[in-house]
């Protein structure tokens, strides 16, 4: 029942925003409507000049944060004490539900253009709809997944680039057959966003809303399968176990020794910082499939722009982030001076022709993006992410050092009953 009351609470929040927005527009006289952003993104304040010089009646003023969690934190302490939050903020797609349920962001649903849905893949936009009416952000980036191998060594050993995971398998086993203590990936118990990524692709989503009542579907076929596909490799030693990011990997990375790594688009930054000196030898390609011919994917990472329930000016703000993450010259400047992927599918493909410097070998790479993004399914994040992402962690880091593919299923039954034990225990209703 609580998940409920909080979401019509959230509702009858932004309606009276909507209409303190209304009375406002404008602003005052020959005052300005001054808006403020909680944003983290790079250089997010220099794509907002454009705004402000193009509309002296709205301006937006950036306010910088350390991160998405620490911004999240400093907003929910703001809904909680009646003041002090923004107008806008810069929420990742997987934090809406807890801010929804927390009465915090506002359902702009009635102020959009119905026609700005049009602009993102349907995946992309179910993650700020929660699969419902309301719309609670515009999506401002995301992260579709894509696979990087080294090309140079693929070309070596004569494999071809996998398009199913049986394919993937198959050339995990030839890498490490034929370069001894080299992978062509690794699993990282580290990284809930990745491994929930790689599940929305099979199928899974991980919580739904049914009226009054939330589901937790972690524990679902579509998980289990991803799970025991990457603990069966682990076991079989064809797989990595070490964690992303560590100095380990990094140095696996610029070594060689790591060949290939399941990513996102935002992929070629990292591997400029991690591995330097490879520059020009990676390729991307689109994920491998379950099922040869299938079109899906998922995402790892991504945020949105949301309008607070504590806003007087919801109308300007909601036309401030249509402009942000529609329009053709803000689509550009997100790319070029905030360097994000963004969500707007066409708009960013027209925005995005030269790839990326580190893997400027593949002209194409913007259109496999393109593809990528295009295909991302559909996914529903619940009210308590934080906890199972942190069940993800534990849970998973114990099967990775089990290296046997029925820890790795044991670890995704462990995360549902976290989950649904925190959701019962916060109030919520469970199916």
């Amino acid at each position: 029942m609580r998940a409920s009351t909080r979401l019509a609470a959230a509702a009858t929040i932004a309606v009276a925003a909507l209409t303190a927005g209304g009375c406002s527009a404008g602003g005052s006289g020959d005052q300005p409507v001054e808006l403020t952003y909680w944003a983290w993104a790079p250089n997010l304040d220099k794509v907002v000049e454009i705004w402000n010089d193009q509309n002296p009646d709205i301006q937006v003023t950036v306010n910088k944060q350390d991160g998405g969690d620490p911004a999240i934190t400093k907003l929910l302490t703001a809904i909680k004490a009646g003041s002090g939050a923004p107008d806008l903020i810069q929420a990742e797609y997987q934090k809406i539900p807890t801010l929804v349920s927390s009465d915090a962001l506002a359902d702009i649903s009635g102020e959009l253009d119905g026609s700005v849905a049009d602009e993102f893949s349907d995946g992309t936009w179910d993650s700020v709809t929660l699969g419902g009416d309301a719309v609670y952000a515009v999506p401002q980036d995301s992260g579709p997944m894509m696979f990087y191998y080294r090309a140079d060594i693929f070309e070596e050993l004569g494999l071809a680039v996998p398009t199913t995971w049986d394919e993937y398998a198959e050339a995990a086993r030839a890498v490490t057959a034929a370069r001894p203590g080299s992978f062509l990936g690794t699993f990282s118990a580290n990284d809930a966003g990745w491994f929930s990524g790689l599940a929305q692709q099979a199928g899974a989503s991980w919580w739904g809303i049914d009226g009054d009542a939330w589901s937790v579907d972690i524990d679902a076929e579509p998980t289990q399968k991803v799970a025991q596909y990457w603990g069966g490799l682990v076991e079989e030693g064809v797989i990595d176990n070490k964690p992303m990011y560590t100095p380990e990997w990094n140095a696996g990375l610029n070594d060689g020794t790591q060949l290939g790594w399941i990513s996102s688009v935002w992929g070629p930054g990292v591997l400029a910082g991690n591995a330097p000196d490879t520059e020009g030898l990676w390729k991307a390609a689109l994920l491998p499939q379950w099922n040869a011919g299938d079109e899906a994917n998922g995402n790892w990472g991504g945020s949105s722009t949301a309008v607070t329930t504590q806003s007087d000016h919801t109308a300007e703000a909601v036309e401030f982030a249509t402009w942000l993450n529609t329009d053709p010259e803000a689509v550009a400047a997100l790319a070029d001076i905030s360097g994000v992927y963004p969500a707007a599918v066409d708009a960013a493909a027209d925005a995005l022709s030269d790839p990326p410097a580190f893997i400027a070998n593949q002209p194409e790479f913007y259109e496999l993006a393109a593809q990528a993004s295009e295909q991302v399914q559909n996914f529903t994040y619940g009210p308590n992410v934080n906890v199972a992402f942190s069940a993800y962690n534990d849970e998973f880091a114990t099967a990775a050092e089990a290296r046997t593919a029925a820890a790795f299923t044991e670890a995704v039954r462990r995360m549902q009953k976290i989950t649904v034990d925190d959701l019962e225990s916060a109030g919520f209703t469970v199916e």
